[in-house]
Order: structure tokens, then sequence, then C-alpha cells
């Protein structure tokens, strides 16, 4: 498997193009500059040895020892072989509200991308542990499974959106009911659902499925998004209305979220502008017991930079040993 390290060195690539264009540009200044001297083809004459082709030729050259440059900057590299890796850690799943109410600006820009922000900040300061991600609305989805691909994480975390989920509502029984069997160890004391949302259930019996939760050992924090007060929710460029046409306000329904985390053993923290509230969270987490996990990943990457790094030096020295001039067929004229 080729992997590139630092990929984002392959847009200096846009430059290879340029480089013919600036010499095509050169070449018609060129022209004008020598039809303001005289007749171009007496001229011409004047000039046996100047050579056009010669220098397309070194320009390919150039262009040629510039591209395998930057593939040499991009850092390409082989996976040696798969190694089972083991690490410490706790399992945690995530279950975000996609629904609309989300969409609420209670938050710079809104409540959404304000968690969607605290979750990669979390994901950054994981050591050993697993994470998984549920997205939920009227419905629930495993959008990420548990694993201790970081990047990964953050790669899906960007994708979601409040079309994630195609049936609006919100329905917390499922998305914890979901997030408990999204698990893949059952040892007590090492699995936590981070549960993010603005608490308006429109289901019911989540109180009912995080006791459930519980007596498997699992603990619920929750996180409430928004604030009791209210805000209207954008959609579409107007505000979103109900079947009466009034504008439709919500607000963030504490009880119920501090019912499921007291049910669960676990902790209740409204989000804040500045702290998310994921703090206190992640010092629980580490008070967790530490589950040793073993999954199989690349390892000992060997780089290959160095090799396109000759190529493109083998490319430019020929381009100085092009000369610009034609080469002379008699050295002497007899």
């Amino acid at each position: 498997m080729v992997y590139l390290a630092q990929s984002q060195y392959l847009l200096l690539l846009l430059l290879v193009p340029l480089l013919f264009v600036a010499y095509a540009l050169y070449l018609r200044a060129r022209r004008k500059r020598i039809a303001r001297l005289g007749n171009p083809e007496l001229i011409t004459q004047l000039m046996p040895d100047a050579s056009t082709g010669k220098g397309w030729l070194k320009v390919s050259l150039l262009a040629a020892a510039w591209f395998f440059f930057v593939l040499g900057l991009a850092r390409p590299q082989l996976g040696a072989r798969l190694k089972e890796h083991e690490s410490q850690g706790v399992e945690v799943m995530i279950a975000l509200d996609v629904s609309n109410s989300m969409l609420a600006e209670d938050y710079s820009p809104n409540r959404l991308e304000r968690s969607k922000l605290a979750i990669s900040r979390l994901v950054d300061k994981l050591q050993g542990d697993r994470i998984g991600l549920v997205v939920f609305a009227g419905e629930a989805f495993v959008q990420l499974p548990i694993t201790a691909d970081y990047v990964s994480a953050k790669i899906f975390l960007k994708s979601i959106n409040t079309e994630s989920v195609p049936i609006q509502g919100t329905a917390l029984a499922e998305a914890l009911m979901t997030s408990a069997r999204s698990f893949s160890t059952q040892s007590e004391r090492s699995r936590a659902i981070i549960l993010i949302t603005d608490g308006e259930d429109h289901e019911g019996e989540a109180i009912e499925a995080a006791r459930a939760i519980a007596e498997q050992g699992i603990r619920i924090y929750c996180i409430g998004v928004g604030s009791p007060q209210g805000k209207p929710i954008p959609k579409n460029g107007s505000l979103l209305k109900d079947a009466n046409g009034d504008i439709v306000v919500t607000r963030l329904d504490e009880e119920i979220l501090q019912e499921i985390a007291g049910a669960a053993d676990g902790k209740y923290v409204r989000a804040g502008a500045a702290e998310f509230g994921l703090n206190p969270i992640i010092d629980d987490l580490r008070k967790l017991d530490k589950e040793q996990f073993s999954s199989v990943v690349f390892e000992d990457f060997d780089e290959q930079y160095m090799y396109f790094f000759a190529i493109a030096l083998f490319f430019l020295i020929l381009e100085l040993l092009v000369p610009e001039t034609k080469a002379r067929r008699h050295l002497f004229k007899q």
C-alpha cells in the first residue's frame, strides 16, 4: 500500500504547465524583439546556432525534474507489513444529535458545528482509547464503528450534517441503545456513552433505556447543547415554522438529560460557549478501568522519497548538459 505522508505538496504540480506557458511567452516576446530589429528571416540566418527545439527539450527536462521533486516532497511510503498493535484504554461511543434543532445558533456558528468541533478536540486528547460515532434524529445510525483510527474518526466527523439522518425527530432511546450495541468489548467499567443533544426527546423511553444500559456496566455522560430560553431554527435562508405558520423555537431540556446521566452513573454538563463541557467528562473517562485492545495495523512504513529525489536530480543534470544552441556538424571548414 502506498501512502503519502505529506500529500499537500502535490499542489506544487500545478506549476508544471506554467513552465511551458512561461517558455511560450518568452519565445513570443523574443520574436517581437527580433521583428523590431529588422527582417526576422534575415536575422535568423545571422543566428544559425539558435535552436527553439533545444529550448523546449530543456523545459521538458526541467518539468520532469520538478515533477519527481514534488513527488519526493510528498514522501511516498510503502507499508512493509501488518502488525498486531496492543494498547490500553476505554471505549467511548459518541451519540450526536443531527436533528434540525441543532441548527439553532446558540453557539457560533450553530449547535451542530460547535459540537463537531468539541468532538474533534476530544479525539485529539484520546490516548490508546477507542472511539465510535452514532448520529441520530428520528432514527439512529452508526456513522463510525468503534475504532482506534483517530484520523478516520475526524474524516467521518467532518461529513456529518442534518441530512445524515433522513427522518427528523429526536429519538434519544434509540440513540442510546444503538450506541450500547456498538461496543466491541463486554468488559464492565471500561465503556462509556457521550450523548450530545438539546434533549428534546420526541419518542420517550430514554430513561428506561439508560437504566437498561447501566445494568451492562456502561456509563452515560450527557452534554446539553442550547439554552433553556430557546432559539429559532434557521432553514433555507429563513426560520423554520410549524404547520400553523408559527416560528419553531427549540429549547434545551436539561431535566431529561440529568435523569439519563443519573440513571447510568454518569454526569450531565451544559455546554458553554467557550468551554463545551468535555473536560470534566474526559477526567472521568481516565478513571475508568483500562481494557487491553489489540488491532492489526500497518507499521514500519518504508520511505521512498529519496528515489524520487534521485530521479529529479537525474533530469536536472540532463537539462544542464543539453546545450541551448544547435550542435555543429563540422568544427573546421575546408
